[in-house]
């Protein structure tokens, strides 16, 4: 086993590629690094709030009712919610509907920074777990509410990523006319986890002068609405309605997907007239480089309509390998239709360390190495890695209620009223 100070790890032993563990200098201490944060939270929105605080340093508690997080037994497109977002917490297993749970977790927030939150307003008030009551406990806690929407004439909907995407224009602006579409990925759970962490953030900065904590909201319908907001900000420009983006005007003459040779695909692009230059060169077209119509960018976008089907004419006889090596000697735009499967093996993400191993905590998997994702940034060069794997249910409950002051037989006694029932 690596017993590095610190690894960058550019792969794993995960069935198809090999772990190879770059010793690096031992890493500068994670800035967060002392601040504790209790979260109730589930599925994405709130979790993912948690796991950029955890990334940084922060020790994250996740509370859970004796049968677990409900996201941890998830199938299909669920699977991968629990063990992405949940690592770098520890797990503590309370039933917050006896006396006993309830005095233990209020214990735990008079020794905590942040509470998270992404339960119902409700919820969370009749288990007198709402900012108003913790503030009292706690002035100097910073609470952060995720919810579908902010204070106002939706808030008492219930929202999902599909529903604020449907709501928001995401989806209009996804699909083709008529066919609203969502994203293939769960972006404004997590964007609002992210903006959520980042509300935290400014609090915490604001904790600093006044010594006070005060409440962040985070919604999902008003971070849909900042997605779009380049389409409306379009309209309230031109007077023009954004198009869909598979019937858009393009901004870029060439910028699509093509498919070329034995029925493959690729996309491939030229944004410049310096880029129009080398792909006519590159590709021996010089006939539409010479050609009248075509002397501009803003000339080739308004020629579209029969330019790009005779560019897809003239390209079908290449291989996407052939045309992705070609624009790689050329410096040009261009990308393979990649599933996100094949990720896994990709070189750059592997030679980079992008993808972290983790123990898996649950399920048919449970105790073996899989691989995460980390963060999309460095801090001093290095990223934010995964300090603990994704916990079991109540894996933390000695620790954390031994540090509360309960001795070993209260442990033992809040422990198993946080037994599931067979």
């Amino acid at each position: 086993a690596c017993t590095c100070d610190f690894l960058i790890c550019s792969g794993a032993d995960w069935g198809r590629s090999t772990m190879r563990c770059m010793t690096i200098p031992t890493a500068p201490p994670l800035p967060y690094i002392g601040l504790r944060i209790v979260e109730f939270t589930h599925m994405v929105m709130g979790p993912t709030c948690g796991m950029v605080l955890g990334d940084l340093g922060a020790e994250v508690i996740k509370v859970e009712p004796p049968k677990g997080d409900n996201t941890r037994r998830l199938l299909g497109s669920g699977a991968g919610f629990f063990p992405l977002f949940n690592r770098n917490k520890k797990s503590l297993a309370l039933d917050l509907h006896t006396p006993e749970g309830k005095e233990a977790v209020l214990r735990l927030i008079a020794t905590a920074d942040v509470v998270s939150e992404n339960f119902k307003t409700e919820t969370m008030q009749k288990l007198g777990l709402d900012y108003e009551t913790l503030k009292r406990l706690n002035p100097r806690l910073i609470y952060v509410s995720h919810k579908g929407f902010l204070p106002g004439p939706y808030d008492h909907r219930t929202a999902l990523d599909e529903v604020v995407q449907m709501m928001g224009g995401l989806a209009y602006m996804t699909g083709r006319s008529g066919d609203p579409l969502r994203a293939g990925s769960s972006v404004n759970d997590i964007m609002g986890g992210l903006f959520g962490a980042i509300g935290v953030m400014a609090a915490l900065k604001a904790r600093e002068t006044s010594g006070v904590g005060q409440k962040v909201e985070s919604a999902l319908f008003e971070n849909n609405v900042f997605l779009v907001a380049q389409h409306m900000l379009q309209y309230a420009v031109t007077g023009a309605p954004a198009a869909p983006m598979p019937e858009r005007i393009s901004s870029c003459a060439v910028y699509d997907v093509f498919s070329v040779k034995d029925g493959e695909q690729i996309f491939l692009a030229a944004v410049s007239d310096t880029q129009w230059d080398i792909f006519c060169r590159a590709l021996g077209l010089d006939d539409l480089k010479a050609d009248p119509r075509l002397p501009s960018n803003n000339h080739r976008v308004l020629a579209r309509d029969w330019l790009i089907p005779e560019l897809r004419q003239r390209l079908a006889q290449h291989s996407a390998a052939e045309l992705a090596e070609l624009f790689e000697r050329e410096g040009l735009p261009y990308a393979p239709i990649t599933r996100p499967e094949d990720l896994l093996d990709d070189p750059h993400l592997l030679a980079t360390g992008a993808l972290a191993p983790i123990t898996l905590p649950d399920g048919d998997r449970a105790g073996q190495t899989a691989p995460t994702v980390l963060f999309p940034f460095t801090l001093d060069g290095q990223r934010p890695g995964v300090r603990l794997s994704p916990p079991r249910l109540g894996e933390h409950n000695a620790e954390l209620l031994g540090a509360l002051g309960y001795d070993e037989a209260a442990i033992t006694r809040l422990s198993a009223l946080n037994t599931p029932s067979a």
